[in-house]
């Protein structure tokens, strides 16, 4: 038991080197330790602060870049929409026009085929009066003048004519 209780002797020197030791710190050691101490937890602090600030600032702009993207979607999707309608449209346009065209020409050829039918029809009509002429001159050997003749062709040309018509 001797060896866990210290003598007197040896317990007062240490006691009061510990105590000189201790003072000695308190005054010299300690104030650089703590003010070391102090500095780091206010660098510590002020970066935590920073790291907030910046965490919140990037949830901003995130935030920010979502409202973004989605406007350039809906003006993409509006911008598609409006391209879509003008194509569209000028496909209608050209339809139209064509269509137009087209029965522009149907007229066109159906005048024209009328005109050659008048044409022929009465083409028909002088052929048929120059035989009949012909026909009549040889049968009634002169008792007919011409204009005698004439008129009886005339008469029966329109007959035929007004038959062709209906």
């Amino acid at each position: 038991m001797e060896l866990l209780i210290p003598k007197m002797t040896e317990l007062i020197p240490a006691l009061i080197s510990f105590l000189i030791i201790l003072f000695v710190a308190s005054k010299f050691v300690w104030p650089p330790i703590t003010a070391m101490l102090d500095e780091r937890a206010v660098t510590i602090r002020e970066s935590l602060e920073r790291a907030e600030a910046a965490k919140v600032e990037a949830e901003r702009l995130l935030e920010e870049y979502k409202h973004t993207m989605a406007e350039a979607r809906k003006e993409a999707g509006t911008i598609l929409q409006q391209a879509k309608q003008s194509a569209e449209s000028t496909r209608s346009e050209a339809q139209a026009r064509a269509l137009a065209e087209a029965d522009e020409l149907i007229a066109k050829a159906r005048e024209a085929i009328e005109g050659e039918k008048r044409a022929a029809i009465a083409d028909l009509q002088k052929s048929v009066a120059d035989l009949s002429i012909a026909v009549a001159g040889k049968l009634i050997a002169g008792e007919l003048s011409r204009d005698d003749q004439l008129k009886v062709i005339e008469k029966y040309v329109a007959e035929a004519g007004s038959l062709n018509a209906n």
